[in-house]
């Protein structure tokens, strides 16, 4: 077997929030990265993540099979991240997180490339969320493709530049009470870097063929309990109100529109419904982060090393609260 700086990776998806701790876990154990981004020269900061020529990007577009080609070209492996959260435009559900996955996958077929497919815990064919049925038509279409795939599940994933807890710490600077949508539901937030070494091992065969692995933290909470730690993270008091799901469907028809931290959409309401946590069956057959020997950290011990510039007071700690 080729020693890893000898092995090259490419990375589809690799500027986003997951994929820059992918490029940088991949870079540490060695390998050669290609990165497959729609813009390349905006993907720069993506560079010093490895040593001088260890990591470089290239033009490419999942809805264009030529351009996931070429920049699959001479790869032995295969890392697909590629996902939206909301539908703007050509980037739908379908076209990102099915069709496009399908791509990918039958293109490393044809040059039989170990693939490493990330989808969601909320991929479910039966799902009354489009993403979630998207994403279990992308989990079909990559085993489809290329039966010994491995696919990794993860549940709400939590780090320094993520769309979760910054969220929320970013509205508490702003408002004195912390609406919460699906308040109840649980939710087994991952740290990203957790997820990256499982991507890492992945890509390095340590995962089971063709298995479908659910990767979550070391804790179940509900939505409410995260934004309580989010609020005690960054020493602000504020009133949490939990937002019953039928007024939240109907807010979602008019945030759908909002800027950045505002937005709501219909279909993100609809998974705010569904429990999103390590099923039992992943858990009895090791398929999670502790059977690929990885011990998760936790919200709490994590979220101050990069929550800290949403206090009153910065990174310095005091007793009180705002």
């Amino acid at each position: 077997m080729a020693a890893p700086l000898d092995t090259l990776v490419t990375v589809f998806g690799g500027s986003g929030f997951v994929g820059r701790h992918v490029v940088r876990a991949l870079a540490k154990r060695d390998y050669r990265i290609r990165v497959a981004v729609r813009r390349p020269e905006l993907a720069g900061y993506l560079q010093p993540l490895g040593r001088v020529g260890q990591v470089h990007t290239v033009q490419a577009n999942i809805r264009n099979p030529a351009s996931i080609k070429a920049a699959m070209r001479d790869a032995s492996i295969v890392v697909n991240l590629v996902g939206i959260l909301a539908e703007g435009g050509k980037q739908s559900f379908d076209a990102v997180q099915a069709e496009g996955a399908g791509a990918i996958a039958q293109a490393a077929a044809e040059i039989g490339a170990r693939l490493v497919h990330v989808s969601a815990i909320g991929a479910d064919a039966n799902s009354e969320s489009a993403y979630g049925r998207a994403k279990a038509a992308g989990e079909a279409n990559v085993l489809a493709a290329v039966p010994q795939a491995s696919i990794l599940r993860p549940s709400l994933v939590f780090g320094p530049e993520d769309s979760l807890t910054n969220r929320f710490a970013s509205l508490a600077r702003m408002a004195p009470v912390m609406p919460v949508f699906g308040a109840e539901t649980k939710m087994q937030p991952v740290f990203v870097g957790d997820v990256a070494e499982a991507v890492a091992d992945a890509a390095e065969g340590k995962t089971k063929p063709g298995a479908v692995y659910e990767l979550g933290g070391p804790e179940v909470l509900t939505m409410q309990e995260i934004v309580a730690i989010v609020l005690k993270t960054i020493e602000r008091e504020r009133m949490i109100l939990p937002v019953p799901m039928g007024i939240a469907k109907l807010k979602s028809y008019v945030l759908q529109f909002a800027p950045g931290d505002f937005k709501l959409t219909p279909d993100q309401v609809a998974m705010l419904k569904v429990d999103n946590v390590v099923s039992d069956a992943a858990k009895a057959a090791g398929l999670t982060l502790e059977g690929l020997g990885i011990a998760p950290d936790s919200l709490e011990a994590v979220a101050p090393q990069y929550l800290w510039r949403f206090r009153a007071t910065g990174q310095f700690a005091h007793n009180g609260a705002n």
